[in-house]
Parts: structure tokens; sequence; C-alpha cells
């Protein structure tokens, strides 16, 4: 017996407001970067294995997870600490590169940022990768700039990039000349 494949429609369910959270080790000088459920920057030093974080920054943010309206099937994004819009802040980028790619009103360019550091945490599977862009080009007009997503790694250098945390789900969906 053969099992029909579902033809998945996603939605947002699970929906929280909280905050991205970076902060530095002055041992090792690694990057941390983490999704928290609540508004308070976390200021007090801590320790965790090898590490000592001090607070550098935080930026407003929300996470979800997706469900198929089909079939039930929920697809938990816990690895995605947020979606960042590309800015083309850096010719050197390969997102930049990706980005002006496409004509100046066909793409906008979201980047899927994973937990920091890279190595020490759990990225983003492929399935949930390919949730996440299905997700968005089921919401996207065709007549209007189409939404891709990227993966964190293609960015040159994270901390110097200057790609826009996206605060909430309205974001998402606004036009290049909405945003600017």
């Amino acid at each position: 017996m053969t099992r029909k494949r579902c033809s998945h429609l996603w939605e947002m369910v699970n929906v929280a407001d909280g905050l991205v959270v970076m902060k530095k080790c002055f041992h090792c000088n690694k990057v941390s970067v983490c999704f928290v459920f609540h508004h308070d920057p976390p200021l007090e030093p801590c320790r965790e294995q090898n590490h000592f974080w001090n607070y550098a920054e935080s930026d407003e943010s929300f996470h979800f997870d997706l469900r198929c309206t089909k079939c039930g099937t929920i697809v938990s994004l816990d690895e995605l600490v947020c979606l960042m819009r590309c800015t083309g802040c850096d010719d050197k980028c390969r997102v930049c590169a990706f980005l002006q790619s496409f004509g100046p009103q066909d793409v906008q360019v979201y980047i899927a940022m994973g937990r920091r550091p890279v190595e020490e945490g759990r990225q983003l599977s492929q399935e949930q990768f390919w949730a996440l862009e299905a997700y968005f080009n089921q919401q996207t007009d065709s007549t209007k700039s189409k939404i891709k997503i990227v993966r964190h790694e293609m960015v040159k250098d994270l901390d110097k990039c200057y790609a826009e945390v996206i605060s909430d789900a309205d974001m998402l969906f606004a036009t290049s000349d909405e945003v600017n």
C-alpha cells in the first residue's frame, strides 16, 4: 500500500515574543546568540561549561513553530533564534551577492539565524529549513516580491552583519518599500 504524500499548507503556531540575546565570553572571545521567552535582558554574567558569558546586546523578536493545516504535522523551530532581513551591507558576503543576483524589487532575502556558537548548538535540520521555506513560499503573492531564506552560515561575518532582526510576524511580509 502506498501512502499519499501530504502537500503541506503551513501556518504559524506557538507564536511568542521574546529577545534575541547576544553574549560574549571574556575567556575565549566566542559569541553566544540565543532566544529567550521574556523581555528582560540577562545583565548578570554567567558561567556555562568553559564559558564566562557577559551580556552584549539584545533585540526584540519572536519565536514560532509551523503546523500543516492538512495533516496536523508540527515542525518545532526551537533551533531558529530569529529571522533577519538582509540589507546588502557587505558586497563580499555570499548573502549580499545572492540578494544582488535578483532585480531590485524581485526578492527579499531573510537569514535564518541559528544558535551560536555554531559548533556548540544544534542548528536547523533540513526538514525544519524545508518547512520554513515552504511556509514563506506559500505566503507570497506571485505579483509581489518573493522571499528567499538562507542559512546564517552564508553570512561572511555575523558579528559585522547589519541585517535587520525581524521583530514581529507582520514585518515578515512587508515589502522593501514599506520597510524603508
